[in-house]
């Protein structure tokens, strides 16, 4: 279970079946136990990675595939995940699930969208 970091509330999201894979393979691999971390820190004081290792994993991809790391971060990734969903569907209640966010004023901000819009499309969302 993914927790959101600023409200603590649960979040939940969706992985493609290729990278179910690939986890479950990592977890044979790194011999995870259940209630293990996915990716456990080398170091003693904590049992994960740190938001700064991440940060560094995620700029050597986007390097080694040919792209620059300054214009890709680990935010911007799941904000555009976040921005295609809402461009897709324009369910702006479906998008602040997926984000965790408690207020619609918070995932409307996050999407950068119109407050205008943002309240003909909640008023047209069933709940």
């Amino acid at each position: 279970m993914v927790m959101q970091q600023k409200t603590g509330h649960p979040v939940q999201f969706e992985i493609t079946q290729q990278t179910r894979q690939a986890v479950s393979k990592w977890i044979t691999h790194a011999n995870i136990a259940e209630n293990d971390h996915l990716f456990k820190s080398r170091f003693k004081q904590s049992p994960h990675i740190s938001t700064r290792q991440y940060a560094r994993i995620v700029a050597a991809w986007v390097r080694e595939i040919g792209l620059n790391p300054a214009d890709y971060g680990t935010h911007s990734l799941r904000r555009t995940k976040a921005s295609l969903i809402y461009k897709r569907t324009k369910n702006l209640r479906a998008v602040q699930l997926l984000l965790g966010h408690t207020k619609l004023e918070s995932t409307v901000r996050y999407l950068g969208i119109e407050v205008d819009d943002a309240l003909e499309l909640a008023e047209q969302t069933e709940v």
